[in-house]
């Protein structure tokens, strides 16, 4: 498959007064054309601002440090605003995470629909319109002629993620990028949107980064995954593989912490014990050390390497490394993604 997007040894911070938070550091992922991938960890991962990176979405006191976004073989990172606004909304589209913080109050859901297909297209006013009303359609809002003249308060909150998601489609982008789309939704709504948005990448032909603390979501849509902590990949890897063989610690405690559904057993959660790393002051080792069950001197000394499980499975954790000690579940491998 054609590779769509490839992020090399992104770094990206801000810059306050109490100094440098080093919120993405260093990270490296390819997104092929028709792919779903996932971004998953706590808040404070970096996960958003890893969305906002690749869409040029930065503002001060961060910038990005170091490291390309190239998309279709150009380097984001070199263009202008003026360029990159070329992009935005046309080719690269992003759904934000509340949409009542993203859509304008003051004006007509049409108007704003209206607004962004007129930007990036050369429709007539009345073609903009019919688009409006069958991208509305398309996300499954009813009586979408009257819907469109109304504002966003007089939308529900499912509703307004659908006017959201209709917004992000309108120019038919190439990489769709959805920052927890769900979060605030109940889950029979949430479980539509999840519904639409797969269907949406077959009808648009659209690539889809996925955005989200949450497993079960990731599980249900999306075919690749990456797992972030403390500004850094823990774990790279297929869906299936990921579940059925997690190679980081901090994968699998959020893998124990999801609720389980087996009938006729009581199943305690385990918590991770701790609290996420301070980036304005990252260990020098691996983040998840201080929580890590497993944590050996190496590992709150350097940070490790992506060790290659297999093709599509890669994971930073010294236990990975022949000469550490044994632990159930964990494979050793030669050496490591880079040699």
């Amino acid at each position: 498959m054609k590779t769509l997007l490839e992020v090399k040894n992104l770094h990206t911070s801000f810059f306050t007064h109490l100094g440098e938070v080093q919120a993405v550091r260093g990270i490296d992922f390819v997104l092929e054309e028709g792919d779903i991938l996932g971004i998953v960890g706590e808040s404070g991962s970096g996960k958003s601002v890893t969305s906002l990176s690749i869409m040029g979405l930065v503002d001060d006191p961060g910038r990005i440090t170091e490291g390309t976004i190239e998309f279709e073989g150009v380097d984001l990172t070199k263009l202008t605003n003026e360029q990159l606004a070329e992009y935005r909304g046309n080719d690269i589209s992003m759904i934000f995470q509340d949409p009542m913080t993203s859509i304008n109050p003051v004006y007509s859901i049409g108007n704003q629909l209206m607004e962004v297909i007129l930007r990036h297209t050369k429709m007539t006013k009345v073609e903009a319109k019919q688009r409006a009303i069958e991208l509305l359609t398309m996300v499954g809002i009813p009586e979408p002629e009257v819907r469109l003249k109304n504002y966003p308060h007089q939308f529900s909150g499912g509703m307004r993620q659908r006017a959201m998601i209709a917004m992000a489609i309108s120019c038919n982008p190439k990489l769709l990028i959805a920052d927890e789309p769900t979060t605030a939704l109940d889950v029979t709504i949430q479980a539509q949107i999840l519904e639409l948005m797969s269907d949406l990448k077959d009808k648009i032909n659209s690539s889809i980064i996925l955005i989200t603390h949450d497993l079960g979501v990731i599980a249900e849509i999306c075919n690749k995954v990456i797992v972030m902590y403390g500004g850094m990949i823990m774990e790279r890897s297929d869906i299936i593989s990921l579940y059925d063989n997690p190679q980081h610690p901090y994968t699998k405690g959020l893998l124990q912490s999801v609720p389980k559904n087996v009938t006729g057993k009581k199943n305690r959660l385990i918590p991770i014990e701790g609290s996420p790393p301070d980036l304005l002051s990252p260990p020098p080792g691996c983040p998840f050390s201080p929580r890590c069950p497993h944590a050996m001197e190496i590992c709150l000394k350097e940070a490790a390497p992506l060790f290659k499980i297999s093709d599509d499975h890669v994971a930073s954790c010294w236990l990975h490394h022949k000469d550490a000690p044994i632990v159930e579940g964990f494979v050793k491998v030669a050496g490591d993604e880079n040699e």
